[in-house]
C-alpha cells in the first residue's frame, strides 16, 4: 500500500513538472526578428538580399518572420531555406531514457538537440544537396506568441485531468497534418521530388524520440552513459561531437553506411586520419545496392543523392574555444567567413547557460535556431507521421559578443578529394590575424597517433575530448562548457 502511494506521488510529480515544461517553455517565444535591407544575410553558405531594386532611398527596414513580412527582395528564398533546415527542440512524454525515469529532455538537453541539428544539417547535404527545400516550407505558420500560450495552457489543463483517477488518456499529437504520399506521376522531375520527400522523411524519422531511432535522444543518452553522462546532465558542445561521431559510426541503419564522422583533438585536424575516415571498410569490393539508400526509399536516388561510392563521406566535428571568459572580437570575421561556406553544417554552442544552433549571419549578429520550445512527441515509426514540428519558420538573432567562446564547428567533405578542396579553402580563412596569434583550429599532415595524442586520457574517460584554449596555448579538458 505504501508503494502504491509513493507511485501516485511521482505520478502526480511528473505530471506537474510535465505541465511547468510546457508553459516554460512554449510561453517565451518571439514572432519576430529584425533584419536590414542594406546588408547581406548568410545562411550556411548562401547569401541573401533583402534590398529591392526600387529601395535606393530606404536605409533600414525590419522583416519579421511571419506571412506578414519577408516581402521585399528575395526574403521569400530566405524564409524556404531557413524553414526546410530540421529543427530538433526539448519534447516530452516520449518513453523513458537509458538509465533514467525521464521522459522529457527540458531543461538540460538542449546541446544535444543542437547537436541533432548540425548531424541532420550534414545528413540534407549527403543525401539532398544544399539546395534542397522542403516543398511545405512556406505554409509553416508563425511561431505567435498567442497560439503558443493558448496552446501551453490547453496542455496544461489536459495533463491535470488526465491524472485525476478514471480520466482517460489523450494524445497530443492528434491527427496527421500532413497529406498521404502520393505516387510519382509521370515525369521525372515528380519522381525525383517525390524521391527526395521520401528522403527527407526517412532523415527525420532517425532523429525520432525513441530507443529504435538511430540518431534520436535515447540513442545520444545511452552513448553518453559509456562517458560518464547520465539523463539529466549538462553536456558540453565538446563530448557531444564524440557522441554524435559514435552515433554514426554505431549506426545499423543501412542507409547511414555511406557516411561516418571524425572529430578532432586539441583544436587539430590531422588529415590522414581524415582520409582514413574516407576509405569505405571492404572499399573496392561491390557496393551494397542499398548502402546509400534510406529504408523507405529503396529506388534509384535522386539527382542530388550520393553516388554509390568505394569511399565515405565525413562529418568533421571541431571543437574550439574562441577565447578566454568571453569569445575574443577578433574571432567574429572568422565566425563570419566559416558560416558563409556551403560545406559548413552550423556551429553549435550558445551563450551561457543556453545552447543553440547557428546557421548564418547579418553584420555583427548571428542566426540561430533555438532548441528551447517544449514540443509533444511525435511517433516517428508511422507512416505518415506530421513534419511540422521538424521545422522552424522563426529565425533568430544575437550579438556576436554574447556567443559563448566554447564550441563546436562542422563540415561536411563528401570525398578525400572533396577533402583536399575543404582543407585548401579553410586554410587561407584560418590565418590569424595580426591581433589574435592562435588560428582557431589547424591542419596537420599525418596521424594523430602519430603525436601521442594519449597523454591525459584515462581507462574512465578514454574518448574524453580535450581542446586548446587559443589565448594561452594550453591543453584543458574540454568539458568547461556553460549551456
Amino acid at each position: 500500500m505504501e508503494n502504491k502511494g509513493s507511485d501516485e506521488v511521482e505520478k502526480l510529480k511528473k505530471t506537474f513538472l510535465s505541465a511547468w515544461h510546457n508553459v516554460k517553455y512554449s510561453w517565451v517565444l518571439k514572432s519576430k526578428t529584425s533584419f536590414s535591407r542594406n546588408s547581406p544575410v548568410l545562411l550556411l553558405g548562401k547569401c541573401y538580399h533583402f534590398k529591392a531594386e526600387d529601395d535606393d532611398g530606404l536605409t533600414e527596414a525590419s522583416c519579421e518572420a511571419s506571412d506578414e513580412g519577408f516581402v521585399m527582395g528575395n526574403v521569400e528564398a530566405f524564409r524556404r531555406d531557413f524553414a526546410s533546415r530540421l529543427w530538433l527542440t526539448y519534447r516530452e512524454e516520449f518513453p523513458p531514457l537509458p538509465g533514467s525515469p525521464l521522459t522529457s529532455d527540458c531543461g538540460w538537453g538542449c546541446m544535444l538537440r543542437a547537436g541533432q541539428m548540425m548531424l541532420a544539417q550534414a545528413l540534407v547535404l549527403h543525401f539532398l544537396g544544399r539546395d534542397w527545400t522542403w516543398t511545405g516550407a512556406l505554409s509553416l505558420q508563425p511561431l505567435d506568441t498567442e497560439t503558443w500560450t493558448s496552446t501551453a495552457a490547453k496542455r496544461l489543463v489536459a495533463s491535470l485531468e488526465a491524472s485525476l483517477p478514471g480520466s482517460p488518456r489523450t494524445s497530443d499529437n492528434g491527427p496527421s497534418l500532413e497529406p498521404s504520399q502520393s505516387q510519382a506521376s509521370g515525369s521525372a522531375e515528380e519522381a525525383d521530388a517525390h524521391l527526395k520527400e521520401m528522403y527527407h522523411r526517412t532523415l527525420v524519422s532517425w532523429f525520432g524520440d525513441g530507443s529504435v531511432a538511430p540518431l534520436g535522444l535515447h540513442r545520444l543518452i545511452r552513448l553518453g552513459l559509456t562517458m560518464g553522462k547520465q539523463a539529466g546532465d549538462w553536456y558540453g558542445p565538446a563530448v557531444v561531437a564524440h557522441i554524435l561521431k559514435k552515433a554514426v559510426e554505431e549506426a545499423m541503419d543501412p542507409g547511414l553506411a555511406g557516411i561516418t564522422a571524425y572529430v578532432s583533438q586539441d583544436c587539430t585536424v590531422y588529415s590522414a586520419d581524415v582520409v582514413d575516415c574516407h576509405r569505405a571498410p571492404g572499399a573496392g569490393q561491390a557496393s551494397d545496392a542499398t548502402s546509400d539508400t534510406p529504408p523507405s526509399a529503396q529506388h534509384d536516388p535522386p539527382a542530388s543523392a550520393p553516388p554509390l561510392p568505394d569511399n565515405r563521406a565525413v562529418i568533421i566535428l571541431i571543437p574550439v574555444r574562441l577565447g578566454g571568459e568571453k569569445t575574443n572580437p577578433e574571432y567574429f570575421d572568422f565566425a563570419k567567413s566559416i558560416l558563409s561556406l556551403e560545406y559548413c553544417i552550423g556551429i553549435i554552442g550558445g551563450k551561457p547557460k543556453q545552447a543553440c544552433y547557428f546557421v548564418g549571419f547579418q553584420d555583427d549578429s548571428l542566426i540561430y535556431m533555438d532548441p528551447h520550445y517544449c514540443q509533444s512527441f511525435v511517433d516517428v515509426s508511422t507512416s505518415d507521421f506530421p513534419l511540422q514540428s521538424f521545422h522552424c519558420p522563426s529565425p533568430k538573432k544575437m550579438p556576436f559578443s554574447k556567443m559563448d567562446p566554447s564550441c563546436t564547428i562542422g563540415f561536411y567533405s563528401r570525398s578525400a578529394q572533396d577533402y583536399a578542396r575543404i582543407k585548401e579553402e579553410l586554410s587561407k580563412v584560418l590565418q590569424p590575424s595580426a591581433k589574435e596569434k592562435y588560428p582557431a583550429f589547424t591542419f596537420v599532415q599525418g596521424h594523430g597517433r602519430d603525436y601521442d595524442l594519449s597523454a591525459g586520457l584515462t581507462p574512465e574517460k578514454p574518448e574524453w575530448p580535450f581542446i586548446r584554449d587559443t589565448r594561452r596555448a594550453v591543453t584543458t579538458a574540454g568539458d568547461f562548457v556553460l549551456l
